[in-house]
């Protein structure tokens, strides 16, 4: 199981600060000093004809909503479990390893189109199943749908918005140079959501392809992956015949001070042996491997 390593001068309150990179990674957000520098993209599709069986399949046997968001988070999750780089974030020109799993999303508080827009936070453990990402999930969003009140981030964007806009301008700088510290109060960081280990759009529930969505320079978030509409496409098999299969496109956009290409590789290449037997994410990681020092 994951070691539970205690907090040290220069760690923040969200991260531990990692002592052991080569200095080239030391060095890179110096050179690239904004997510805007260092942001690279990356987009494919994976064939969903059998994982969109299995998902009806659990849908009928207890898990009603289910759904292809649920098991890529439930992927992340898991790849996290043996490439801890990818839950990594560079903050005040330094390299961290997140404490948790910080998934934040944008969730509409009625399926309307004049309804208002709030985001959720969701944080899992690195043992968490698919059944876990699934509860833990609807939950979330069962508390923003259907109800009048506010969550920690709309409380806080209400507020900072009645503020005259020369006095706002120096507190969001203010709060940029506590966050560059790590010295940003724990309620606004877990209310914000511009940090976090991944933002996911699901734009294809929507009707649209997949954007290259921008990394915030305003908090920590180093991974943005965007959903497309599901497609059909019939391919030409080796033996003459015709197959009709189905495809989801999707589109990343990720903070590449994090982790070298050689190791995002490694990480897609599991993400791709999960896609083919996602059933191995009904059972908890067999292994946990920890981030360097």
């Amino acid at each position: 199981m994951s070691a539970v390593r205690k907090k040290r001068r220069g760690d923040r309150k969200d991260g531990r600060r990692l002592r052991s990179l080569d200095a080239y990674y030391g060095l890179m957000p110096f050179i690239m000093k904004s997510r805007n520098d260092a942001f690279n993209f990356f987009s494919d599709s994976f064939e969903i004809t059998e994982i969109d069986k299995y998902l009806r399949e659990k849908r009928m046997t207890g898990s009603p909503g289910l759904g292809i968001l649920h098991l890529l988070l439930a992927a992340y999750v898991r790849i996290v479990c043996q490439y801890p780089a990818l839950n990594r974030f560079v903050s005040g020109q330094r390299i961290y390893s997140r404490d948790k799993i910080e998934f934040v999303m944008s969730v509409k508080k009625e399926l309307s189109a004049s309804a208002g827009e709030t985001s959720i936070k969701v944080m899992f453990d690195k043992s968490d199943t698919l059944d876990d990402v699934y509860r833990k999930i609807n939950a979330e969003i069962d508390k923003v749908r259907g109800q009048s009140l506010d969550t920690s981030t709309d409380a806080a964007a209400s507020a900072f918005i009645k503020m005259p806009r020369l006095v706002l301008k120096p507190i969001i700088f203010i709060l940029g140079i506590l966050d560059y510290f790590g010295k940003l109060p724990r309620s606004l960081m877990e209310a914000s959501p511009f940090h976090g280990s991944i933002i996911v759009t699901d734009i294809g529930s929507i009707g649209l392809p997949p954007i290259y969505h921008h990394l915030y320079n305003f908090g920590n978030l180093p991974i943005f992956i965007s959903l497309g509409t599901k497609r059909k496409a019939i391919e030409l098999e080796e033996d003459g015949g015709v197959a009709r299969r189905k495809y989801l496109d999707y589109a990343v956009v990720l903070d590449e001070r994090i982790c070298d290409g050689f190791y995002f590789s490694q990480a897609y290449r599991c993400l791709k042996s999960i896609l083919r037997d996602p059933r191995q994410l009904e059972t908890p990681p067999d292994e946990i491997v920890d981030d360097v020092d």
